[in-house]
């Protein structure tokens, strides 16, 4: 899915000098591309699996390791920040440890907290919506095709982290009430994903919803699958194990992340704009 622009326009008054945020620039996020997606589906597998082996394996309890997965994740955004363009390797090392760090996150609201899915899913939604709310009114724009300052790049990490914190929370609460199993799950998000994409080309859906949406719901499709590949067959899975299912997605990410590097086909080429969405 990729996300077509629809406008919102922005004109500067008589006499009045263009606004700094809009000259051009590099974005430093890529393009939504197909590598895009696949990229984003598979960090937020590797999220769930490295989450649950991390707090079986690492001895220092589920606080812990958030602490710990939380700090390289700071050491990480803020290399990506202080680089001058985009950088596919430490773009996706950041979504994929903010798929841990969120997943992490989410057990310790619902198992050492006690905070019910329905309470942590309506927080992160407020959450989201504030996050955009604020984006829009600093910058009058919300496209993600120009992440190309570093106020737009702060508001688009902070959406980041919302939509994962919000898929983790949602998706587990859709677990919960419906218990269709890892399988099934997987299959209603990834046909409730393809009905956005049908929205989209068929029948005009605003393009930067279309991507925040679908954006959303690849976090439980991810954690999912992830877990129908590595849950023992007796509760449902293919009893692949943590290790191995962590270790084969980190395997396929690093290998498209190398080819990106080097063929820079997701790499979003220099140009104006002045109010796009999306």
């Amino acid at each position: 899915m990729t996300h077509e622009a629809s406008e919102s326009q922005v004109v500067p008054e008589a006499g009045q000098a263009p606004d700094s945020r809009d000259r051009p620039g590099r974005s430093k996020v890529p393009e939504v591309t197909v590598s895009f997606w696949m990229i984003k589906v598979l960090c937020t597998t590797v999220g769930e699996t490295a989450a649950d082996l991390l707090n079986k394996k690492a001895g220092l309890g589920l606080t812990g390791v958030s602490v710990l997965m939380s700090a390289l994740l700071a050491v990480v955004l803020v290399i990506q920040f202080r680089s001058g363009a985009y950088r596919p390797g430490v773009y996706w090392s950041a979504v994929a440890l903010i798929s841990v760090v969120t997943t992490l996150a989410s057990d310790d609201l619902t198992d050492i907290m006690g905070v019910p899915p329905e309470a942590s899913t309506t927080v992160f939604a407020l959450l989201l919506a504030v996050v955009f709310v604020v984006w829009y009114r600093r910058e009058r724009i919300l496209s993600v095709r120009h992440i190309d300052t570093t106020s737009r790049e702060s508001f688009y990490w902070s959406a980041v982290l919302s939509t994962f914190a919000l898929g983790t929370t949602a998706g587990d609460l859709v677990s919960e009430r419906i218990d269709l199993g890892y399988w099934l799950s997987a299959v209603l998000y990834a046909v409730v994903i393809a009905a956005v994409a049908l929205a989209h080309f068929a029948l005009d859906l605003d393009g930067l919803w279309s991507f925040w949406i679908a954006y959303v719901l690849t976090r439980p499709l991810g954690a999912s699958t992830g877990d129908y590949l590595s849950r023992p067959i007796g509760d449902g899975g293919l009893g692949l194990g943590t290790v191995v299912t962590s270790a084969l997605f980190l395997a396929v990410i690093f290998g498209l992340v190398v080819h990106l590097s080097v063929t820079r086909r997701d790499a979003a080429e220099p140009e104006r704009v002045s109010g796009h969405l999306a």
